[in-house]
């Protein structure tokens, strides 16, 4: 149930704004062995409005990808993942998404751990591996300064728990509430009727469908949820919220998974053809 009514529509830009009035995204995704992450967040976060998305590059499979699948991006070939918090510093990102194709290895989990504990207070978006590093302690994103959505879907959510996630819908809130008290973050746990929670508010999804249960599907909510939550650290639009963005960004890719499926059937539908269809959701949810 809803606590409280809470916007599904991200704020029209004015007509004087400028790419950073839009929000610069930050994309710590991909690997050697999985590039089309990165590539399906970064086009996610564009299409969804982002105004500048850059994605930190550290393999060649994906520096030679980029520049093709999604040319309106920038490469950021940090010296050191260690010291990727001072670069966002430096560079003034509005938020950051981590973790969709990072993998698990050493320098996946140092840089995920310097995110987590020294990133600036923008909105950071954790998914997949960035999830799965945390491991079973949720309890880490507590430290975090800035406001923190994770997005798992129900075997990433189990094994932060340590439990079993139930699938019918008053379990699923139940558990999506203990995780989002436990971390102290924004929780978006996905499936069927996705649940959106802080601890307090709930908001149960009803767009999507099954056609969606699709690799790749995650990582294009992901770089939703990225676009629209760093409007909430440009400055221009005070009253929207994280949550808002989280709440948004879920009602807009269901929504565009249905209108994929709509015209493609369920069964034809990739992660790609989200990312087609999000400028149709989005305009439908706003009129």
């Amino acid at each position: 149930m809803k606590s409280e009514e809470r916007s599904l529509v991200p704020p029209e830009l004015p007509d004087d704004a400028h790419k950073g009035d839009a929000g610069r995204v930050l994309v710590a995704c991909g690997s050697a062995s999985m590039p089309g992450a990165a590539l399906l967040v970064a086009r996610a976060a564009q299409r969804a409005g982002a105004g500048l998305v850059t994605v930190i590059v550290t393999s060649e499979e994906l520096s030679r990808a980029l520049p093709i699948a999604a040319p309106e991006a920038v490469m950021l070939r940090p010296a050191s993942l260690a010291n990727v918090p001072f670069t966002i510093a430096q560079r003034g990102y509005h938020s950051i998404v981590a973790g969709c194709g990072l993998g698990t290895g050493e320098e996946a989990n140092a840089l995920v751990q310097a995110l987590i504990g020294r990133a600036p207070p923008v909105p950071l978006v954790l998914d997949a591996d960035a999830l799965n590093l945390l491991g079973k302690t949720p309890e880490k994103l507590k430290a975090r300064v800035g406001p923190t959505v994770i997005t798992p879907h129900p075997g990433e959510a189990s094994r932060l728990l340590e439990r079993e996630i139930p699938s019918d819908p008053a379990g699923r809130e139940a558990a999506a509430r203990e995780l989002a008290t436990r971390s102290g973050a924004i929780v978006c746990l996905k499936g069927k009727a996705t649940v959106v929670t802080d601890g307090q508010f709930v908001y149960t999804n009803d767009t999507g469908n099954s056609g969606m249960a699709t690799a790749g599907s995650g990582d294009v909510l992901a770089g939703i949820v990225g676009a629209y939550a760093a409007l909430c650290a440009t400055g221009a639009f005070p009253k929207w919220t994280p949550l808002d963005a989280a709440c948004a960004a879920v009602r807009a890719h269901g929504l565009a998974g249905d209108f994929a499926a709509a015209h493609l059937g369920k069964r034809a539908v990739i992660a790609s053809d989200l990312i087609q269809w999000l400028a149709q959701a989005q305009r439908r949810l706003s009129s």
